[in-house]
């Protein structure tokens, strides 16, 4: 049956939105896909969590032409929203909320946000916990917040979980307390999905607005329909959208993921049997291996291990989940391991070639490009295992100074520029593959006397450096230091 509802859209408490408000105008609110996707319904949305992921969701379906409602406990972050000032260091955000003033506001009032919006977005942390699982918590304080919010109307109401959970989570617990909370039955008068986003930080808006896959798991086929109509209305892409109940899409989810980390760990591995033998080029052995259909050139790239805060605990998690089912979890266990392993491998390249404690640069402090975070950086984690070892350490990150050194407890320089950094060191290793590096003054690479060593993990060092500097290109297997094949 369609259900369509019309109401007039009222900003949620006054006193919560002091910054701006919504202008006025009639909201539709249609529960088809077909319809919705067709006849431009509208339709006022909230988004529960303004941090990395959900100010950025926010954002982005604000720019779209939904009225939209932030939560945050941070008053802070409520603020900077409703100043139209991103909270959070991501590329494109402060150009979406430039367009999107008058349609995006802010308030740390979940329920009435949730009582004025017709679907309800969940974007919050769920923290690994000891055992390597997913911590529920925020989730189920925020699915009480919705629930007494839902019990403020009598209309219809999508909820749509985000967040990364453990398999048997949105359908169990968390189905649980929305009921209990709203006093409404899902499947009827309110419908729930479990829709995880698969980005990168760094790259968010790019990817919310053109990713490959969308997965859905619904509780019922009208809100899934619902959700598929409010994507094709967002995406700027036409992704492959999958379908499902509550369970399959959770394990979809960790199992990308693991799959993912799988791959990088198998590149590394290649890098490193490269790196051992003479004239052996990882470059050129995925290139080759990935344009197989089979396994793709995707992800396939020897270097360093994968960090940041959803890969290796994915991973872990995926793990702990199988192992408690009495299922083996050898690959993803073995994944780990050899993540694990790839910082002792740069340390040995390092030590190997900077025998006495002296300064050693570290160029790229952040897990990735265009982020500051630094959680699980292998940059960050280098940096720390040449502190243990005596060695003074010069680093440089483009965005990730500040909370490298909230993050850490050792002592080392940080640099203001990557030239300085290079020119202050006695060996260099390139952590991050920011292009930036590779522009680098070769003069900084100069030296009177002894050359410099340059350790690149990402081999984004060009012909100029290697004219008056030792490249060393992790993953390859240069004349000299490594031992000739024989038969």
């Amino acid at each position: 049956m369609m259900y369509c509802a019309f109401r007039v859209w009222q900003a949620p408490c006054m006193e919560h939105l002091p910054c701006r408000q919504f202008t006025g105008g009639l909201c539709v609110s249609v529960s088809t896909y077909g319809q919705f996707a067709t006849t431009g319904g509208r339709m006022d949305i909230s988004v529960i969590g303004l941090g990395k992921l959900g100010a950025p969701l926010a954002a982005v379906v604000a720019s779209k032409g939904f009225r939209v409602v932030g939560t945050d406990a941070s008053p802070a972050v409520v603020a900077s929203i409703n100043a139209g000032l991103s909270p959070v260091d991501e590329p494109g955000l402060q150009s979406l909320l430039d367009i999107s003033q008058g349609r995006l506001v802010a308030t740390n009032d979940t329920p009435a946000a949730v009582a004025q919006t017709d679907v309800t977005f969940i974007v919050v942390p769920t923290p690994s916990d000891s055992s390597g699982r997913f911590s529920n918590e925020r989730v189920i304080e925020a699915m009480e917040a919705v629930g007494q919010g839902l019990r403020r109307k009598n209309s219809y109401h999508l909820v749509v979980l985000t967040s990364t959970v453990m398999p048997g989570s949105t359908g169990g617990a968390l189905l649980e307390v929305l009921e209990r909370a709203s006093c409404r039955t899902v499947g009827q008068s309110v419908g729930l999905c479990y829709s995880p986003e698969f980005i990168a930080l760094g790259s968010v808006v790019r990817d919310m607005l053109r990713p490959e896959l969308l997965l859905i798991g619904e509780s019922d086929t009208r809100a899934g329909e619902l959700l598929q109509g409010i994507y094709a209305r967002i995406c700027d892409s036409q992704p492959v959208v999958r379908r499902m109940n509550f369970v399959n899409a959770e394990l979809a989810k960790i199992a990308v993921n693991t799959f993912v980390t799988t791959k990088i760990s198998y590149a590394n591995m290649l890098g490193d049997v490269c790196g051992r033998i003479e004239g052996a080029d990882v470059d050129v052995v995925t290139e080759a291996i990935g344009s197989d259909s089979r396994i793709g050139g995707k992800y396939l790239r020897g270097a360093i291990g994968y960090g940041g805060p959803c890969f290796p605990r994915d991973n872990v998690a995926f793990a702990a989940f199988a192992r408690k089912l009495g299922a083996r979890a050898d690959l993803a266990e073995a994944t780990d391991a050899i993540n694990h392993y790839q910082v002792d491998r740069v340390l040995e390249a390092v030590v190997s070639r900077q025998g006495a404690p002296s300064a050693i640069g570290v160029l790229g402090l952040s897990y990735k490009p265009d982020t500051p975070v630094v959680e699980q950086s292998q940059g960050l984690l280098l940096v720390e295992r040449l502190v243990s070892r005596g060695y003074d350490v010069v680093a440089y990150d483009p965005k990730a100074m500040a909370t490298a050194r909230d993050c850490t407890r050792v002592q080392f320089e940080a640099m203001p520029s990557a030239e300085s950094c290079v020119q202050a060191a006695s060996l260099v290793v390139i952590m991050t593959p920011w292009p930036q590096f590779a522009d680098i003054a070769v003069t900084a690479f100069s030296r009177t006397g002894k050359r410099l060593t340059v350790i690149d993990c990402w081999r984004i060092a060009t012909g100029p450096v290697e004219a008056v500097a030792d490249l060393v290109y992790l993953g390859r297997g240069a004349v000299g230091t490594t031992t000739p094949l024989t038969v």
